[in-house]
């Protein structure tokens, strides 16, 4: 089992429509993949049309609270496709497990679980735009981080603080913890601001210490264009390929998806039926 967290601390870079759109891609490639929604704004949830905040609904926040397991929650929302939903009561996660003993790790149990059960093939977490303890659970649960940035003139900036939590969780909490790749969103082919920054950014990773987290980290072929169809879609609770499938958003997430699957031998993932 194949497990990738979607994280950046800023919002609006494309996070959530990342995580949705990257989920369905590999769904409709023969995965069995489960996205689980850890935003307590509920959006990848919303993006395909699931009310997490639905009185027989099951979510995230009842994982947290050991009142059900991940596959006790998730819900089929197309074919190869599950989501554990989140709402707004996931908010109040952050203070009431302030106090828990092992609060870091309460996910990381939790996907132990469901990869002994063999049910699906990859997990991938939509996280919240905070460093806060739901972050540091998809973290600490993971193998992988994929970055979605904008390119922007602060972009860098707010890379290092990203980079310094990564760090953090791997010395302390998960060893095995990489930055696999950065997916620069919002992309507006032919501009020099967008050249610039991806030369930036390229630079910064040659830089990196042998060892580090992101040491590794590959900067995503793919770009994915600024594109309105990937804004319209969630109001349709569709992802891309449902909503508009021909257009530059649907090309793009397609390819992104292609270049996730090529590294599928790292992790001894089964030949998709």
């Amino acid at each position: 089992m194949r497990t990738i967290a979607i994280m950046n601390q800023k919002g609006g870079v494309g996070k959530t429509t990342t995580s949705v759109n990257l989920a369905a891609a590999l769904a409709r490639s023969g995965r069995r993949v489960l996205l689980i929604d850890l935003d307590p704004q509920g959006h990848a949830s919303i993006h395909l049309g699931v009310d997490g905040g639905a009185r027989d609904v099951l979510s995230i926040y009842e994982v947290f609270a050991d009142e059900c397991t991940l596959a006790e929650a998730r819900q089929l929302v197309e074919k190869d496709l599950w989501v554990v939903p989140a709402n707004v009561d996931l908010a109040a996660a952050e203070s009431e497990l302030a106090n828990f003993e092992g609060r870091e790790h309460i996910l990381q149990e939790s996907l132990t679980q469901l990869a002994e059960q063999q049910l699906v093939d990859y997990v991938i977490m939509d996280c919240p735009p905070s460093l806060g303890i739901l972050t540091i659970n998809a973290l600490t649960a993971v193998q992988e981080v994929i970055i979605p940035l904008q390119p922007h003139f602060f972009a860098l900036q707010g890379m290092s603080k990203l980079f310094e939590t990564t760090a953090l969780v791997t010395r302390r909490l998960n060893r095995n913890l990489r930055v696999s790749g950065i997916v620069l969103c919002l992309y507006e082919t032919g501009t020099r601001l967008a050249t610039d920054v991806t030369d930036d950014l390229t630079a910064f990773l040659d830089r990196s210490e042998p060892g580090a987290p992101w040491a590794d980290a590959r900067i995503f072929k793919t770009r994915i264009r600024r594109n309105i169809k990937l804004a319209e879609a969630p109001g349709h609770a569709q992802p891309i390929f449902d909503y508009a499938p021909n257009c530059p958003g649907a090309q793009d997430y397609r390819a992104m998806c292609a270049e996730v699957i090529a590294d599928e031998a790292k992790y001894q993932l089964p030949a998709a039926a």
